[in-house]
């Protein structure tokens, strides 16, 4: 047993590994651009949720975009209210990073690899960043590729497989062990990768599931919130509303989990595919729900948080 948890301990650091590998690569040649870009073109909240979306999608981090947001209202270059637009686009961007490791791209590990490591020898920024991406890439495939194997074995143990029964029960506890393990680990996406593989072997049900993604996104507002400490109150209200906006959405779909995983079914036969296409729908709705209303939200969040100095 010890074996096997030391491995999901290897095959989780190698896939956040590969996470901080890529973005590190993406963030050289990207996140001053997309930091002007914030500043320039986010005049309106719908302007915020198309950026927001891109810059999330491109850079493979909501953390990272939403850490940038903070900074910019920090410094008075962009209000609170239009911060909500790129919270909203940057919780779509993210749902990118889920449907491409649903995908069977195995084969193309030992290629990624390759050509990471070629890349990473040349001194040039741009194939520094492409290596970057390549290699940081190939680890997070072989590690789902880790998870995935070690789905079976890891639920044949008896007190975990009386856990997952408990998961497939409660969807409560299932949010509750999303948003638990998103703030440790401090991603959302990892979470997500961990539970594709145990639905892969039919050992967590499909709304057990969608229920640890419902709470991965609460979790994920973590970094945010700590990299609002310090700063003034604008930038602390775009952290809590990033909080709030997170458990609003998983307060909507609590009682939907099993018209969600009804819809998801329909659309694909893979079960992997299914959450990612049920992140998808999640922060969709949330955010086209929410984009008419970010005014009376943000006024919201003022008076809820009054406090903040």
């Amino acid at each position: 047993m010890k074996e096997l948890f030391s491995l999901l301990a290897v095959f989780i650091a190698l896939f956040l590994f590969g996470m901080i590998v890529m973005r590190a690569g993406l963030l050289q040649i990207g996140q001053d651009r997309f930091r002007q870009i914030l500043h320039r073109v986010t005049n309106s909240a719908w302007k915020g949720l198309v950026v927001g979306a891109i810059a999330t999608a491109v850079l493979q981090s909501s953390s990272a975009i939403i850490v940038m947001t903070v900074g910019l209202v920090s410094t008075g270059l962009l209000t609170f209210r239009h911060s909500i637009g790129i919270i909203l686009g940057a919780n779509i961007g993210t749902t990118m990073t889920t449907e491409l490791l649903a995908l069977d791209l195995k084969s193309f590990i030992l290629p990624l690899l390759i050509i990471g490591l070629i890349c990473l020898l040349i001194p040039t920024t741009y194939t520094y960043s492409i290596g970057c991406l390549s290699f940081g890439l190939a680890c997070i495939f072989i590690a789902m590729n880790g998870l995935e194997t070690l789905a079976y074995p890891l639920a044949s143990i008896p007190t975990v497989h009386s856990f997952f029964d408990l998961t497939n029960e409660h969807k409560l506890l299932g949010i509750g062990i999303g948003t638990a393990i998103t703030a440790i680990i401090q991603s959302s996406t990892a979470t997500i990768a961990i539970t594709m593989g145990f639905i892969n072997d039919h050992i967590l049900s499909l709304p057990a599931g969608i229920a640890i993604m419902l709470g991965a996104n609460i979790g994920t507002c973590v970094t945010a919130f700590l990299a609002s400490i310090g700063s003034g109150k604008s930038a602390k209200r775009v952290a809590y509303a990033n909080i709030w906006l997170n458990i609003f959405g998983v307060l909507l779909f609590l009682p939907l989990i099993g018209s969600l995983s009804i819809i998801t079914s329909k659309l694909t036969d893979v079960p992997m595919m299914q959450l990612a296409h049920a992140s998808l729908i999640f922060n969709l709705v949330c955010s086209f729900i929410m984009l008419p209303l970010v005014t009376p939200f943000s006024k919201f969040i003022e008076w809820l948080h009054p406090e903040i100095q």
